[in-house]
């Protein structure tokens, strides 16, 4: 069977899946507190966010499926693998997925669906022969290819799924740890961990927001964030003064004013969501924000859907209506 490109259309509704924002949100919270609790000394022992490279590889039933990759779909792409045992092509095919997979070190995982005790995913995915490769993406189907495809190929048609969700989506995958398998219960892990070791420079940001040093507080979160890129308080925070540093100087009724008469206007929406969120209109921000992704392109379409990543930071990932507007996104992109 030749490798050939697959339709999406009448491919199974995934956007209402609720759980997968906040999924997300718990997933940063434990590499963001591993990464406090190694410190700067070399990081002895597994981390209590980090999964073992055994968690890449999984089987899964349609029983399993919101949670297994639904869920998990927002937190690092899925590859679905459809397979059966009497596939032969199946059988070149899932070892190579595997191998890749556990190369990418928690940029993807791998989903393996045995099609003969699955039916019901195999109808809604409209599989018509296997071995068929899907990816999901913050509740999102991608079809990948069906056959059995050159290794090159497949290598990059995973580095792009990686970058999609990266770029897209602001999802970065998982934390690996080989030593996982034995790693202590996380709570015990954190009773027994000292203070962080950016809990100094996090202490001086809250401090320059009070003051409203906002600069200030910007290069004292951006200080935590060159050391530990998946810091989520600093990364809450920095979103959070660099907010409030762009409304600081605005005029509320010329920014509302030009937003009305330019509905299409990138720049014009931009800064009224900002407006929206700071008065605690979140939503409203939200949706103008996934509005204008809809009837703009290029350029301008990445500028309000960048702007909308961060103003998801503002809010924090494990907030329903964050959850819900990254669903209305991924709607509008895909």
């Amino acid at each position: 069977m030749q490798p050939r490109n697959m339709s999406m259309s009448g491919v199974v509704d995934l956007a209402a899946v609720k759980a997968a924002g906040e999924a997300k949100a718990k997933a940063e919270q434990a590499r963001a507190e591993a990464a406090r609790q190694a410190g700067q000394g070399g990081g002895a022992g597994p981390s209590a966010g980090a999964v073992p490279p055994s968690a890449l590889v999984i089987d899964v039933d349609e029983a399993g499926f919101e949670r297994d990759v639904l869920q998990l779909s927002a937190e690092v792409p899925v590859v679905l693998d459809f397979w059966a045992e009497w596939c032969e092509p199946c059988k070149q095919l899932s070892p190579l997925l595997e191998r890749l997979t556990v190369e990418a070190n928690g940029r993807l995982v791998l989903a393996k669906v045995d099609v003969d005790a699955n039916q019901m995913l195999m109808q809604q995915f409209q599989i018509q022969g296997i071995p068929a490769v899907f990816a999901v993406v913050a509740g999102q189907v991608l079809p990948l290819f069906q056959g059995v495809a050159p290794e090159q190929q497949i290598r990059d048609t995973l580095a792009q799924l990686v970058q999609v969700a990266e770029e897209r989506f602001g999802i970065i995958g998982i934390e690996v740890d080989p030593n996982a398998e034995g790693a202590a219960p996380a709570a015990a892990v954190e009773a027994e961990a000292p203070a962080g070791p950016y809990d100094a420079l996090l202490e001086a940001a809250v401090v320059a927001l009070d003051a409203g040093d906002l600069g200030g507080a910007v290069q004292a979160y951006k200080n935590v964030l060159a050391d530990d890129p998946a810091n989520t308080e600093a990364k809450l925070g920095l979103a959070q003064a660099e907010l409030l540093a762009r409304v600081q100087h605005m005029n509320p009724q010329a920014v509302r004013a030009a937003a009305a008469e330019n509905p299409k206007d990138p720049a014009a929406q931009i800064a009224a969501a900002d407006l929206d969120l700071v008065g605690g209109h979140v939503e409203d921000a939200f949706g103008r924000l996934v509005d204008t992704v809809r009837v703009t392109f290029g350029e301008d379409r990445d500028a309000v859907r960048l702007r909308l990543l961060e103003l998801f930071e503002v809010i924090g990932a494990d907030d329903p209506r964050v959850s819900a507007a990254r669903t209305a996104l991924a709607r509008v992109l895909f």
